[in-house]
């Protein structure tokens, strides 16, 4: 019987990426656009918020285990050997305005690692201990390359800025809007329908995907954080009705006043440029090419989910950056090249604006209760 030939990882070289056309001046006219539509919010809320995921539902306390005995191509970077990280995470909502839960949209796990030693990627930030992990229950991003992202963020900023209130509240999820209502304003063929609404399933029991991929030392992969205890594996796929504002928040809190969960962190490693490219972020990566593979798990205790001193801490003082990170694992592709000027600009203009400091926590115990 034949040996199995072992899978043929994409090694990670300066090849892996390709610089796109025009692509610092369609960077630029998007953080432009962006910073024009936070300012606009600004107004509207006198309070500065982040220009994507702005609503938190839910800020948590917990601990990444990483598997001992990982195989040589998952023992990379930070997961090179076994340890315990202490860990913070945020669940929100992917618009970049507070809008009520009662509406559809995309949903966002930020996971703050705490204790990552080596320098990181940002050259101001090159000696603090935090490695981010920014994720969102779905696979691809429509816009999944700058030219896409750019002519969606200028599109969403004319609505935004210029159309009817009714239609800004009809916006679901970035570049999604309900087709009826644009064509009452006049501008559906200037703003195409991307994707459907997204379903209203429960928070706490979906898989959150990187979106794009990330370098994971030697090699390209996306990161996902996978439901693993009984309680939370339970919840996946089950349709929540949600009837108040804050009905997301709502789920979050009454769960974990009594219970904890535990997740799983899963790294799917690239095996073909051209089935799985880095430059196209709105191409799924086929799993029966290269499944998830197991990294560690993260441990989330039972907590006070969102209290007042914690829902200020996370909206206002920390700051999730896929680019707080290792170089190890650098987001790649243009969609994420883009995010480097665009999450320092939303972040600098949001802790001015409410005169709060920009730090990254050092100890777990900064999270308040």
């Amino acid at each position: 019987m034949p040996a199995t030939i072992p899978t043929q990882y994409v090694r990670f070289d300066s090849g892996v990426e390709e610089i796109q056309p025009n692509e610092q001046e369609l960077t630029n006219e998007t953080v432009e656009s962006m910073a024009r539509v936070n300012r606009f919010m600004f107004e509207k809320h006198r309070h500065a918020i982040r220009d994507a995921h702005a609503k938190s539902h839910g800020v948590l306390r917990g601990e990444l285990h990483i598997y001992p005995n990982l195989p040589a191509h998952l023992a990379q970077g930070m997961f090179r050997e076994p340890r315990v990280y202490p860990v913070i995470l945020r669940l929100s909502s992917a618009p970049g305005s507070i809008d009520p839960d009662t509406q559809s949209a995309v949903k966002g796990l930020a996971v703050k690692i705490i204790g990552v030693e080596g320098k990181k990627f940002l050259p101001d930030q090159a000696d603090e201990i935090t490695q981010d992990f920014l994720m969102v229950n779905d696979t691809i991003i429509p816009t999944g390359d700058i030219k896409s992202y750019h002519d969606m963020q200028l599109r969403q900023e004319k609505v935004f800025l210029h159309a009817p209130e009714v239609v800004t509240k009809l916006i679901t999820e970035a570049g999604t809007l309900v087709n009826s209502a644009l064509d009452a304003v006049g501008i559906k063929k200037e703003i195409p329908l991307v994707v459907p609404p997204h379903p209203n399933n429960h928070i706490l029991g979906e898989t959150y995907t990187t979106l794009g991929s990330i370098r994971f030392g030697d090699y390209v992969s996306k990161i996902s954080v996978v439901p693993l205890s009984a309680n939370v594996q339970a919840l996946a796929g089950e349709q929540v009705k949600i009837t108040e504002p804050a009905g997301w928040r709502d789920v979050v809190v009454d769960f974990f006043r009594t219970q904890g969960a535990e997740y799983e962190l899963r790294a799917q490693l690239c095996t073909d440029l051209k089935t799985m490219p880095v430059e196209d972020a709105s191409v799924d990566w086929p799993q029966d090419q290269s499944p998830y593979q197991p990294l560690g798990k993260i441990v989330i205790p039972a907590q006070d989910a969102f209290s007042p001193a914690r829902r200020v801490f996370a909206d206002d003082v920390l700051s999730f950056n896929p680019f707080h990170c290792l170089p190890e694992h650098l987001p790649l592709g243009s969609i994420n090249r883009a995010r480097i000027k665009a999450y320092e600009t939303s972040t600098a203009y949001r802790h001015r604006m409410n005169a709060q400091p920009r730090r990254e926590p050092r100890d777990i115990n900064e999270l308040p209760d």
